[in-house]
């Protein structure tokens, strides 16, 4: 368990995995400030703990994450945020909103989408690492709707799906929904699973990946995550070095060795 108390969010680790759980379920989980900011806490304390190998983020309630809640938008259109406006680097940059910091994070995020996923939720789809949804998952963004343009939000969706599914859902707003079959269909999410059984699910999709040698799927995640952004070859050199640094691990003799000697490998995260 956190040492940390949280007022909108749950935070709880069982072994090698932190699971996040969004908890205004009365407000369809809506991104208030407090919430931003609680959730910052929860991941910077995710990441440095040593203990935890991978995080899980799933909701309450209807909803997975219904975006930003817009009683707390103000009416100049600054962004929400509990710090003064363009006092942090975190504001000049495009707002994050709920999304986890997956482009400085090391470790994997596996969200559990449970229902309603729209607006500022789909962040965790189109930057999550494993995206796993529950069969009353429905996906849409309703900026347009409400009189706003979709910023982020549609952009990293553009990279995820076809460019006409993509620019359909921006435009169509929230009059038309993506069931999660559909969502499964096109690769949006990797998996549909019968609701009562989304987070048993996701924790064992969890122990799965935290059997592997936890420095290198992490190791494997960047080169990725970081190759995406890159031109193919300057790609691969990025992943071969990533790949190097992990030699110099004690784990990266372990698994040899625990494979030579037919038993499971002990990882020591080092």
């Amino acid at each position: 368990m956190s040492d940390t108390s949280y007022d909108t969010i749950k935070y709880e680790v069982d072994g090698h995995t932190a699971t996040i759980t969004l908890n205004r379920p009365d407000a369809l989980n809506a991104l208030s400030p407090h919430m931003i900011t609680e959730l910052r806490t929860a991941y910077d304390e995710a990441e440095n703990d040593d203990n935890v190998w991978l995080l899980v983020v799933t909701g309450t309630g209807r909803a997975f994450c219904s975006g930003a809640d817009v009683k707390e938008i103000p009416e100049d259109g600054k962004v929400i945020n509990e710090r003064p406006y363009l006092s942090t680097y975190e504001q000049w940059e495009a707002p994050q909103e709920g999304t986890p910091p997956f482009r400085t994070m090391a470790k994997p995020v596996l969200a559990a989408i449970n229902g309603i996923c729209c607006g500022a939720g789909l962040d965790w789809v189109t930057t999550g690492d494993i995206v796993i949804a529950s069969e009353r998952a429905t996906f849409f963004d309703p900026h347009v709707s409400i009189g706003l343009v979709s910023g982020r939000e549609v952009v990293r969706l553009a990279r995820v799906l076809p460019r006409s599914v993509a620019l359909r859902m921006a435009i169509m707003g929230r009059h038309e929904r993506m069931s999660a079959q559909r969502a499964y269909e096109l690769g949006m999410v990797s998996e549909v699973v019968e609701h009562d059984r989304l987070l048993e699910r996701a924790h064992e999709i969890a122990d799965i990946v935290t059997r592997n040698a936890p420095l290198a799927v992490r190791g494997t995640r960047l080169a990725i995550v970081k190759g995406l952004d890159l031109p193919l070859h300057e790609a691969e050199i990025l992943a071969e070095a990533f790949r190097e640094r992990n030699l110099h691990t004690e784990d990266s003799l372990e698994g040899p060795r625990a494979f030579t000697e037919k038993r499971e490998p002990r990882w020591q995260c080092r």
